[in-house]
């Protein structure tokens, strides 16, 4: 039981983490906290005089990592908000479904340990293919844009939370149209700030990638109204 609880809080604590270093922290956030929330289950239920099932903890992490296996994949497949959450909960799910295969390895025909030991190892190999979409990967271009866009939304405009430090990191080698946009999106609030300077080096980035008419008016449009009704924080 001790090793569940060091697994479910580990994880917290590590998604905790880098949750901070993430464009939407909440997504981590809330992970961490049900993670840590079903550690106490666990330490308590030790504490039971009458004890729990041997198969509680793994039963407890394969459904925790299959719920939140398929939101993050979600989040970072679709929604493009979050790169951590599938990956950790993937290996709550794993650990937790070779748990539950093991505990019958003794019992079971020789049909039923093949079958084990391959639903054990695709567990692991999508395991790692999301691992590596997500923790190696990174966060997408995309996803700072967004957020930096929600950050001038709530006045949060400087600071190493600010909108401008989430546009600085909104690049993508690929999509080169993300880059036009967060260009965009500097030019205006170094505007709006009187940053002259600033705003002249975003200027000349922005034609180097086509100018203005690369950019889709809607965005500019989202930026100027979001400025106009934010105070720079």
């Amino acid at each position: 039981m001790l090793l569940w609880i060091v697994l479910l809080s580990g994880l917290g604590a590590y998604c905790y983490y880098l949750s901070r270093l993430q464009p939407f922290p909440e997504k981590g956030n809330r992970f961490a906290i049900v993670l840590f929330i079903g550690a106490l289950i666990l330490w308590i239920s030790s504490t039971s005089p009458d004890g729990t099932g041997e198969d509680l903890p793994a039963a407890i992490s394969v459904f925790l990592g299959a719920f939140f296996v398929i939101s993050g994949i979600r989040d970072m497949s679709i929604m493009k908000t979050d790169v951590i959450v599938a990956p950790l909960a993937g290996i709550l799910f794993c650990v937790g479904g070779i748990s539950l295969l093991s505990s019958r390895w003794g019992v079971a025909g020789q049909t039923e340990q093949i079958g084990s030991f391959v639903l054990a190892s695709t567990m692991v190999t999508i395991e790692l293919y999301i691992a590596f979409r997500g923790l190696v990967i990174g966060v997408p271009g995309i996803a700072w844009s967004k957020s930096g866009l929600r950050q001038i939304h709530r006045g949060l405009i400087l600071g190493p939370n600010g909108a401008i430090a989430h546009f600085e990191r909104s690049w993508d080698v690929e999509d080169r149209w993300i880059n036009s946009m967060s260009h965009a999106a500097l030019i205006l609030i170094h505007r709006h700030l009187g940053n002259s300077d600033d705003e002249e080096r975003n200027i000349l980035e922005l034609e180097s990638l086509g100018g203005w008419k690369s950019v889709d008016s809607s965005w500019t449009q989202a930026v100027e109204e979001g400025l106009l009704a934010s105070v720079p924080i």
